[in-house]
């Protein structure tokens, strides 16, 4: 009996030893990791927005823009490791390019773009295979915390841990990792390592290509009493959902469809601001317009902020009734074609006064003042780049009070060529009732394919293209007016 209590104090005693060597041994482990660490923070030269001079933004109409971040930045004779830390985290590392604007000779050799960002997820996925400390909660009795060391086996859908002694899942209490992973950045960085000769402070710009940054022109126009003239307001949206900031930024946007060899997702946006009365300046870039706002503005991430763009007051403008038919009417025989309302454009010229710049693409949303003076929604349209001296077009409904019914009053196919090819001849009598109180005029365009000739018509036609034929109806106030013709068309 004292033999095997002998022999079972000597296995104890080996387990002591074995775990007590372990233990010394994931102590000198974290020790070096921590040193490592240490050395390589020691080592590493950071360059953050505190040291940031100047800081330029262009920003393309489709999700892409152009940043140049000048920082002033200590560096010693040699090698450098330099952390140029709030890149944007979506930046195309591709595109980074690192100069010196001082006249400084650098080389760079090196860079890696760091988007693993410190989260608890990640320090803990980025510890497998490592020894952390491991709190329990304090005893309900004595109100002591006990610690234990365990290794990380695994994170992925919770985290495994193994003790000395067995193998738990879940986090029983709290736990303390002995670093930071290098690898993990709490913010974006671009790390590089580059050779500079001597120590000095330098000025050091980066230049990259990012996504997450974009702008839209959005258009406020509100049209006269008389409808004859209406007062623009142009404003450029920027949405920054790009992972950083831009501070006091010199803000310029380039209007034009520029070619990418790939798109990149648009992603989702949140804040919004506005800031009103922005200069801006135009002139030509390439096959672009470029616009840059006379003073620096600030883009916070996930933000969408609105700067004022133009304004322009008394633009004159004219409003149009449009009725437009399709050509497969006069292909055949039809027995009803429906009762139609005009559609209702806004045309006014982009010249003179204070228009008269080019207008980037966007979006144009008309109101108009009611007889208590309060401005009411009358509808939008979109319109493209529009250059200087070009008409600008807009649809905005449909018209309530003016009712058009077309109907074909005869029909005969003189000559067939083979299915339904050969010559065809159709009239037709278009009606339009108008219930305003004031006379219109309706624009009335009837596209016809292939060789045809206007037979007979109620009042001249205008053939403003080979294939259509347009009227200008004029319908008297309350009233109605008809309009016929009959068309002879060779297929």
């Amino acid at each position: 009996t004292q033999s095997r209590s002998s022999a079972a104090s000597d296995v104890y005693k080996r387990q002591g030893m074995e775990y007590m060597m372990k233990a010394i041994q994931a102590w000198a482990l974290a020790t070096l990791m921590a040193m490592t660490a240490l050395a390589w923070a020691q080592d590493e030269r950071v360059a953050s927005q505190q040291e940031q001079t100047a800081l330029a933004v262009t920003i393309y109409n489709n999700d892409l823009a152009l940043v140049k971040d000048q920082r002033r930045v200590r560096l010693v004779n040699g090698d450098n490791r330099l952390a140029w830390r709030d890149v944007s985290a979506r930046i195309q590392p591709e595109t980074a390019l690192l100069r010196s604007t001082d006249g400084a000779r650098i080389r760079l050799l090196e860079q890696n773009f760091d988007f693993d960002l410190l989260t608890p997820q990640s320090l803990l996925a980025k510890s497998v295979g490592e020894s952390v400390r491991v709190f329990r909660p304090p005893h309900p009795m004595t109100g002591v915390e006990s610690v234990e060391q365990a290794t990380v086996l695994a994170a992925n859908d919770g985290v495994v841990l193994k003790f000395a002694d067995r193998v738990e899942t879940g986090i029983p209490g709290r736990m303390a990792f002995n670093a930071v992973p290098a690898s993990l950045r709490e913010r974006p960085t671009l790390s590089m390592l580059l050779r500079h000769e001597g120590t000095a402070e330098r000025m050091l710009e980066l230049s990259y290509l990012t996504g997450g940054l974009s702008w839209k022109a959005d258009y406020v126009a509100e049209l006269s009493a008389k409808e004859d003239s209406l007062d623009l307001n142009g404003w450029v949206t920027l949405t920054n959902v790009s992972g950083t900031a831009y501070h006091n930024a010199l803000l310029q946007l380039v209007a034009g469809d520029v070619q990418r060899v790939r798109p990149e997702p648009r992603p989702m946006l949140r804040a919004m601001t506005a800031e009103a009365a922005a200069d801006v300046r135009e002139e030509a870039l390439f096959e672009y317009h470029l616009y840059t706002l006379e003073r620096p503005t600030t883009l916070l991430d996930r933000q969408t902020k609105q700067v004022a763009l133009l304004s322009a007051q008394q633009v004159p403008v004219s409003k149009e009734y449009l009725l437009r038919g399709a050509d497969f009417y006069y292909q055949g025989q039809h027995s009803d074609m429906g009762r139609r309302r005009p559609a209702v454009f806004l045309e006014f010229h982009n010249q003179g006064g204070s228009l008269g710049v080019p207008l980037p693409k966007g979006v144009v949303r008309v109101y108009k003042r009611d007889q208590a003076g309060r401005a009411q929604f009358i509808g939008e349209d979109a319109i493209d780049h529009t250059p200087r001296g070009e008409k600008v077009r807009l649809k905005l409904g449909e018209a309530f009070d003016i009712t058009a019914e077309k109907r074909q009053t005869d029909y005969q196919r003189i000559a067939a060529y083979g299915g339904r090819g050969g010559v065809h001849e159709s009239a037709y009598e278009l009606t339009v009732r108008n219930a305003k109180r004031e006379k219109i005029v309706i624009k009335v365009v009837e596209p016809i394919a292939g060789d045809w000739q206007m037979v007979a018509e109620s009042q001249p036609h205008k053939k403003e293209t080979a294939n259509t034929a347009v009227w200008q109806l004029t319908v008297p106030a309350e009233g109605k007016a008809v309009l016929t013709w009959r068309v002879r068309v060779r297929y």
